[in-house]
């Protein structure tokens, strides 16, 4: 392989002829031959960036000429174009401040400027670098990375599933279907309000996202080495942030207090955080969505989903809820991620953070797999639930909690004896006789159960507890008695003791309907 020899203070060092890095850039390189994982693109994108700013802060400042300042300028252009990726080849696991990959990028624009003008004008440290430290400028260059994944690419993936979201729920107001706590029936609820719950928290957890990018608008630059702002001239941080804000669209400023920009990672923590919670609902929703598909006839049934591929390799016709699962995983891998970025943080020893390299990885992964997967499970999965009208409605039917529609009528004890004999005796909605009891007519037109124990209107004097004909006020006694022989009415003490029954011709709650 034919090779070029390059230096640096440390001496010689030979480098392949057609890669366009320097001596630093090479001695990384062979260095730290550890793992697989190199520099996210995106952090590679938001050096190109950086630079662009930093040579423009310094050309308006004075301290960098017009020809030096174009030259660098057209090479970051290339870089944020990704037309020199393959030039960035250095892995996550080396130096915690990332000060190789601030060299890389220097080294790269100095040599594409220098071959440009066709003679040597740019010095990697001293021009390219001017004004600036890898302690200032990878914390910069991080939080342009983060918050670009974040505004361009995940909000809008959001933002297209909650299109989706509120679509399915319109369409599904009038599904009704068995509510479910603990993973046991409840409740009935419509699958529309199910969505909306899904809607929400999605919604929610758009809106932490949001309001985590405060921390990640501010930006080192001007901190250099240790967040004094040596060899930085007056102004350099606010023209470099100014020059930020203007290439990427984004509200970048420049950190108020150098020494903590520098130092601490606080800021991606707490929006990693969001990111975890995000996670945590996309589980959730994942969830939700292959246990209501469960099946085909073995489950609940209740949705269907999208059959995009066969489901294994020795069960014929099997298809499974595979955009759910990737989901979970990317879930669990967020999560896993939440913890690294969180330890990578805590270790800001003095005035400067070691552990950014892993740090920005981490993050940066989270942000795009998530990304992804709300895409591929929105085009896969979501934009094709549609409810199961039939079983949805036959669980309904079936469900013991209906009863609890009952309680303001009979009363939480009776209502439990009621649920209790129907699942002892296999019984369903509407099949139910017992003493005492209403018949489900009568309750929907208000009448009360008749005292001899069987359904239908009493005949004769009104029943109403408190309401009786014929017994003296005296008589009727007020909370905690029951001189009448009356149903019992749990009430603070003092208080007069209202009619158990509805009254002929009341209405039942809302949630009663369809009993």
């Amino acid at each position: 392989m034919e090779q070029r020899i390059e230096h640096d203070t440390m001496g010689e060092v030979a480098v392949p002829a057609d890669k366009l890095w320097g001596a630093q850039t090479q001695r990384s390189f062979e260095n730290f031959p550890i793992g697989e994982e190199k520099m996210p693109p995106d952090l590679i994108h938001a050096f190109g960036v950086l630079k662009e700013a930093c040579a423009a802060a310094n050309h308006r400042l004075g301290t960098l000429d017009t020809r030096r300042y174009q030259l660098i300028q057209s090479a970051c252009q290339a870089i944020r174009a990704g037309e020199l990726a393959e030039q960035f080849p250095l892995s996550v696991w080396q130096t915690g401040s990332g000060t190789q990959t601030n060299m890389n990028c220097n080294e790269v624009i100095a040599h594409v400027g220098n071959a440009q003008a066709g003679e040597t004008l740019l010095h990697p440290n001293d021009h390219v670098n001017l004004s600036q430290s890898s302690n200032d400028t990878f914390p910069s260059a991080l939080h342009i990375a983060a918050v670009t994944a974040l505004h361009t690419r995940l909000e809008p993936a959001l933002t297209e599933m909650l299109l989706c979201l509120q679509r399915l729920e319109t369409d599904n107001q009038t599904v009704v279907k068995t509510g479910r706590t603990h993973l046991q029936d409840a409740v009935p609820i419509t699958f529309g309000q199910e969505i909306s719950g899904w809607r929400s928290m999605l919604e929610h957890a758009r809106d932490m996202i949001r309001a985590s990018l405060a921390g990640l608008y501010e930006l080192a630059l001007g901190g250099t080495a240790v967040g004094t702002g040596l060899n930085a001239p007056p102004g350099f941080d606010a023209a470099a942030a100014e020059e930020v804000a203007r290439l990427t669209g984004l509200p970048f400023r420049p950190a108020p207090n150098k020494f903590h920009a520098l130092s601490a990672r606080d800021g991606l923590v707490f929006s990693h955080g969001a990111l975890k919670a995000l996670a945590a609902d996309l589980m959730k929703l994942a969830n939700d969505v292959r246990w209501l598909a469960s099946g085909p006839r073995c489950g609940l049934g209740e949705i269907q989903i999208p059959e995009n591929e066969p489901g294994s390799s020795i069960m014929p016709g099997k298809v499974n809820p595979t955009q759910c699962e990737a989901v979970t995983m990317v879930a669990v891998q967020v999560m896993g991620n939440d913890v690294a970025v969180g330890l990578a943080a805590s270790q800001g020893n003095f005035e400067l953070n070691v552990f950014m390299p892993v740090c920005i990885y981490n993050f940066l992964q989270s942000a795009r797999l998530l990304t992804d997967c709300i895409r591929s499970f929105n085009d896969h999965c979501a934009v094709g639930i549609t409810a199961n009208r039939e079983k949805c409605r036959h669980n309904l039917h079936n469900s013991l909690m209906l009863v609890t529609a009952l309680n303001p009528y009979i009363g939480y004890d009776n209502a439990a004896k009621t649920a209790k004999k129907a699942h002892a005796e296999h019984i369903s909605q509407g099949g139910l006789r017992q003493p005492g009891l209403p018949h489900r007519r009568a309750v929907r037109r208000g009448v009360p159960p008749r005292r001899d124990g069987l359904s239908g209107p009493q005949k004769g004097r009104k029943t109403y507890y408190g309401r009786q004909s014929g017994i003296p006020q005296a008589a009727r006694g007020t909370a905690g008695e029951d001189r009448s022989g009356g149903p019992q009415a749990h009430r603070d003490p003092g208080r007069p003791v209202p009619s158990v029954y509805p009254r002929r011709g009341r209405a039942l709650p809302g949630n009663c309907k369809g009993l």
